[in-house]
């Protein structure tokens, strides 16, 4: 049996360190660019969701000027999933999940439900952009289909967003910092060119793919 705790606050060290060690263990889930690991471009992209979701657990103590919440399943000293979200300014009903994931051996076990319930009991308009095939399981929450967000399809409880201001970290930066390019000269040194630029190639059409699924799915969504 697992509890769920809410933090407007700082979460302790060690629930902080599972959490992202769980970011970067489930990046093709979590992530909308769901790159896989055969693409060299993984580790990359690893860090800096990672890091970005370091900066969201950092900006639950308010110094980002950002509201955040978390909520976070564990089941005795072991956090197996987590939801990240950002209340809404001037909207107290509403809220914007950015990041959630569930440990790979308790799926299917009603955890990301009880989670997403916790948060909606709190959020009751609330919007995300999952994958296609996550659709179903969040229609069974009550969200609807409203639209597409790039790679993927954006869902809310109610069939309107909100006119409230969500705040959120400009991550750009991420990817232009120097731990980044240390790791991008690294992987450039382990496979040379060449295979870099083929990799970028896998990712763009990788991209491409999901933005068409998710357009096609929306065509054909009743």
């Amino acid at each position: 049996m697992f509890s769920l705790t809410r933090y407007t606050t700082p979460c302790p060290e060690p629930i902080n360190a599972q959490i992202l060690q769980m970011v970067v263990d489930n990046l093709t889930d979590i992530s909308s660019i769901a790159l896989p690991p055969s693409n060299l471009l993984y580790n990359i992209y690893q860090y800096a969701i990672g890091f970005e979701v370091h900066l969201y657990l950092e900006a639950l103590n308010g110094a980002k000027g950002i509201a955040v919440e978390l909520v976070v399943a564990m089941e005795a000293e072991k956090v197996i999933g987590f939801v990240l979200c950002l209340p809404v300014k001037d909207d107290p009903d509403a809220c914007g999940i950015a990041f959630m994931a569930v440990q790979a051996g308790y799926r299917r076990q009603g955890v990301a439900r009880g989670m997403v319930q916790d948060v909606l009991g709190r959020y009751p308009h609330t919007e995300l952009a999952c994958a296609v095939e996550k659709v179903a399981a969040f229609e069974s929450l009550g969200f609807q289909v409203r639209g597409a967000r790039g790679t993927q399809v954006l869902m809310n409880t109610r069939d309107y967003g909100t006119d409230g201001l969500m705040a959120v970290l400009d991550v750009a930066p991420i990817y232009r910092s120097l731990e980044v390019q240390q790791i991008h000269t690294y992987l450039l040194q382990k496979h040379g060119k060449r295979a870099m630029v083929d990799a970028e190639k896998q990712r763009d059409r990788h991209l491409d793919q999901l933005t068409r699924k998710v357009q096609m799915f929306l065509q054909n969504h009743r």
